[in-house]
């Protein structure tokens, strides 16, 4: 298996994984309710994020710089995320 391969591999188990806490929660509480479109939504932006490191990490050469745009992506993610969610700013994507 190639490097990049095996990256990509953890990426989808993780993705895989998070995408299952939902699942589960789903069966035992009804404070989790989750549609189709939510579980495609969270995998689509989670696989993006994903990949936005993974290219960040192969492109940029300097540990520093590396840190700084994933942090910048991982805060982009999460605004997204919340904005998803419950509609912090209040666009025409929000949550509610």
């Amino acid at each position: 298996m190639f490097p990049s391969n095996k990256r990509l591999t953890i990426i989808s188990f993780c993705i895989a994984s998070l995408l299952l806490l939902p699942l589960v929660a789903m069966q035992f509480t009804d404070e989790v309710k989750w549609t189709l479109s939510d579980f495609v939504v969270a995998g689509i932006l989670l696989l993006v994020a994903g990949l936005a490191v993974e290219f960040t990490m192969r492109k940029v050469k300097t540990t520093k710089l590396r840190i700084v745009a994933c942090v910048v992506l991982l805060l982009v993610f999460l605004l997204l995320w919340a904005e998803l969610a419950v509609g912090i700013f209040g666009t025409p994507i929000s949550g509610h």
